[in-house]
């Protein structure tokens, strides 16, 4: 792999997951051994300080000459350089313990009474003359003396010192030990993450094998067995591959209906060429069919025009450009003085082109007026709702004119089928709004008019990602 190609989903997540697993197994690692050594250190202090009481246990002379136990309470007390050594200080001397014999310990000095010391590690030079390290416990105490006594009461000071070999060796044990487990550990947790791992990616493999399926052409779609998180990307995909098939359908259909429908007129235009037809003639039949095939033209690119919907399109305020409308085609029939009325929501949006609002919009308007006595009427409202989805539509356009009879709602929906052949037109606008309709996946229902008499065209859309 080149270090300009991105790494893959699981090689991202597992490397951030082994550098979060290392850096937890060192924390761990590092607190466990602090935790350790403060516990054998808390264990050192407290055995030395048993062996301090138990030397204060003893007693002195009469001349104030210390008097160790009789047994000591660790034989290493009078081994020389056992590493146990006891060392009592007085105002006047001090007294050493046999293992004292050889070592160099550190200079001790009295401490006052009830004063505890826990020092370490401190230099210390063995009985071998090499150099070493050792604890020193302190406890500061007074000799109180009886009546029969010479002496005076004074204070003295007991001290403990172990060199550091125990400890040390302890810790080191269980250094060796802690890391062995912890890698252990880390290589089975780094094992069982990468299993699960691919196992939690495994979805997301099979949406990518089922969008190269897909390119293959051996499947049309992408399934629906996805998880929650990825259900909203594979309908995406879906109604991308359901878009871009429909727009390729369209063309094709398109440019098949165009082909067709110029073939009659190019068909009478060769037929008036060879029977010689007279100049007049020939001239009001070419007119005749050069009209009829600029409205052909002009409806398939409107067709085409308003096919080209966005799957994502941002949201259009409906009521500007309903505004815009109205005001146009009020000038326009302004000899039958109809008006319209709005009943629009506030906020209302159409989710897609604008060229397909201007078209849906436009042409059910324009029908209205064109049938409509006095009064139309344009109601927008939101429409229905889904989880994750935006909010559908609903439109409507009511007139006060004469109404479509139930049984010829199928008959003007046609292409090319005008509802009165007396009122000008191509019979087009309609068809126009259905495969507007039909390309959002809208339904387009007429009936009569509650709120006027006459007509009503409602346009549902449904909710859209």
């Amino acid at each position: 792999m080149s270090w300009g190609q991105p790494r893959s989903l699981q090689a991202r997540q597992l490397l951030a997951a082994s550098l979060g697993l290392v850096a937890f197994l060192a924390l761990a690692g590092y607190a466990l051994d602090r935790a350790f050594l403060e516990t054998a250190e808390s264990n050192l202090y407290q055995r030395m300080r048993s062996y301090a009481l138990a030397y204060a246990d003893a007693d002195f002379a009469r001349d104030g000459t210390f008097i160790p136990p009789y047994t000591p309470p660790d034989p290493r007390f009078d081994r020389p350089g056992s590493g146990l050594y006891a060392e009592v200080v007085l105002p006047n001397g001090h007294w050493d313990s046999g293992s004292s014999i050889g070592p160099v310990l550190p200079e001790s000095e009295l401490l006052p009474a009830m004063v505890e010391t826990f020092e370490g590690p401190l230099p210390i030079t063995e009985i071998d003359g090499e150099v070493g390290q050792a604890y020193r416990y302190g406890r500061g105490l007074i000799w109180d003396p009886d009546q029969n006594s010479d002496v005076d009461e004074f204070p003295y000071t007991i001290y403990i010192l172990e060199d550091t070999t125990a400890l040390s060796r302890q810790v080191e044990v269980f250094r060796e030990a802690l890391w062995r487990y912890l890698g252990g550990a880390g290589l089975i947790l780094l094992l069982l993450q990468g299993l699960i791992l691919r196992w939690s990616l495994r979805p997301l493999r099979r949406v990518i094998d089922e969008l190269k399926r897909v390119q293959r052409g051996v499947i049309s779609r992408m399934s629906e067995r996805h998880p929650r998180e990825l259900a909203p990307l594979a309908e995406s995909i879906n109604a991308f591959i359901e878009i871009e098939r429909e727009n390729l359908d369209q063309q094709r259909n398109t440019l098949a209906d165009l082909a067709h429908s110029l073939k009659t007129p190019l068909a009478v235009l060769r037929a008036r060429l060879d029977d010689d037809a007279p100049e007049n003639e020939l001239r009001e039949d070419v007119d005749l069919q050069l009209r009829r095939m600029n409205d052909l033209v002009s409806y398939q690119l409107a067709r085409a025009a308003s096919s080209g919907h966005a799957l994502f399109s941002a949201p259009i305020d409906i009521e500007p450009h309903a505004e815009q409308l109205v005001r146009s085609l009020e000038k326009v029939y302004a000899g039958k003085g109809v008006l319209c009325e709005f009943d629009v929501a506030e906020g209302s949006q159409f989710l897609g082109e604008p060229g397909d609002l201007q078209e849906l919009l436009g042409n059910l308007l324009e029908n209205a007026f064109k049938w409509a006595r006095s009064r139309v009427l344009l109601t927008v409202k939101p429409g229905e709702t889904a989880p994750n989805r935006r909010p559908g539509l609903l439109l409507a356009v009511d007139d006060d004119g004469p109404g479509v009879p139930p049984e010829k709602v199928a008959l003007i929906l046609q292409r090319g089928v005008r509802g009165d052949e007396r009122v000008q037109g191509h019979g087009i606008g309609l068809a126009i709004v259905q495969d507007i309709v039909r390309a959002y996946r809208g339904v387009l229902d007429v009936r009569a008019s509650d709120e006027l008499g006459g007509a009503r065209f409602e346009v549902q859309l449904p909710p859209r990602l």
